[in-house]
């Protein structure tokens, strides 16, 4: 009977330009619609492919307890035959339908393109990605880019939502996630795994900070990513608009890490304070306003990297405090 079904699922997924697990899961799904049918069964039921045979187990929704469903063989078999006619046609039906949803779906938080078909007046974009059209919400495109109808246009396929009629596909443009698929794509070494993206934080359009590490202690991961004069990072800043990309090495050593996240500072001091996710930082104060960033960018960035709330103060400041502290 198994041996069938395979053939069966194989056959269907080819015919129907479905993938052979969407099919597997239509058949299970439509043999346990007719078994609960057939012997009036309320439970949930669950349908598998195991050892040649088609076993039925019945699903205990509050622990989540698999037991095997007591029929013979000869009914399953039976009932299994007639659900592969009738119910299996149902459930393909409704797979084709989401055909475009599944394919979609798979492609969330990979990096997409399309073409600018509509500019709303909510100023969301309507893209057209090819077999479907796609949303860039305003909330999630850079600030400073302006598109019209035609335009080609790069962004992460950030959601596929399920709707009543065609999937509702959303773009991004702003999501640190967009960084790290353009880092991956562009530069070999991150791509064949070398070199690993560990963290991104960005403000669109304005800044971002990158951390990446090479396991090869060898390896210069900065260097390779950042290229020859900023050979490499450049098309990916022109990518993004201008949006300069500050790459730095990671490192499990936090202090050292929180260091680096806010170069082109050199902090001197650090006091980490468990507690409420929080350091001080204590700069030379003719690096302060460097530390900080102009309008905060680069204290903020900081935070998002390190995922620490980051307060940054002069040395004096710093001592002043730690007197405070010790005298309070």
């Amino acid at each position: 009977m198994v041996k069938n079904i395979k053939k069966l699922i194989e056959q269907t997924a080819k015919e129907k330009d479905l993938p052979e697990r969407v099919v597997e899961s239509a058949l299970k799904k439509a043999i346990a619609v007719a078994i609960k049918k057939d012997k009036n069964i309320k439970d949930f039921l669950e349908v598998e492919f195991e050892d040649g045979e088609i076993k039925v187990y019945v699903i205990n929704k509050r622990d989540n307890k698999k037991t095997p469903l007591d029929i013979s063989t000869e009914d399953v078999n039976r009932i299994a035959a007639y659900a592969a006619k009738k119910e299996f046609l149902r459930e393909i039906e409704q797979a084709e339908k989401e055909r475009g949803f599944l394919e979609y779906k798979e492609l969330e938080g990979e990096i997409v393109t399309g073409i600018v078909r509509k500019i709303m007046d909510s100023g969301d974009i309507l893209v057209d990605l090819g077999k479907v059209d796609a949303i860039l919400p305003k909330r999630e495109q850079i600030y400073k880019e302006k598109y019209k109808p035609g335009d080609r246009i790069k962004a992460l396929l950030l959601e596929v939502r399920k709707g009543k009629g065609k999937p509702a596909i959303i773009l991004s443009r702003t999501h640190p996630r967009l960084l790290k698929k353009l880092i991956e794509t562009e530069i070999p070494e991150v791509n064949s795994g070398y070199i690993e993206v560990k963290a991104v934080a960005r403000e669109p359009g304005e800044r971002a900070k990158v951390a990446v590490h090479a396991e090869d202690l060898k390896m210069d991961p900065v260097g390779i990513v950042v290229g020859l004069k900023g050979s490499r990072i450049q098309p990916i800043t022109e990518e993004l608009s201008g949006e300069k990309i500050d790459v730095i090495r990671w490192s499990d050593d936090f202090e050292e890490f929180l260091k680096r996240a806010l170069s082109p500072s050199h902090p001197t001091k650090i006091k980490v304070i468990p507690e409420e996710k929080r350091v001080e930082v204590a700069v030379p104060k003719e690096e302060l306003s460097l530390a900080i960033g102009k309008k905060g960018i680069n204290v903020k960035l900081a935070n998002k990297l390190t995922g620490w709330h980051i307060d940054v103060m002069s040395e004096e400041d710093f001592e002043k405090l730690e007197s405070l502290r010790e005298n309070g």
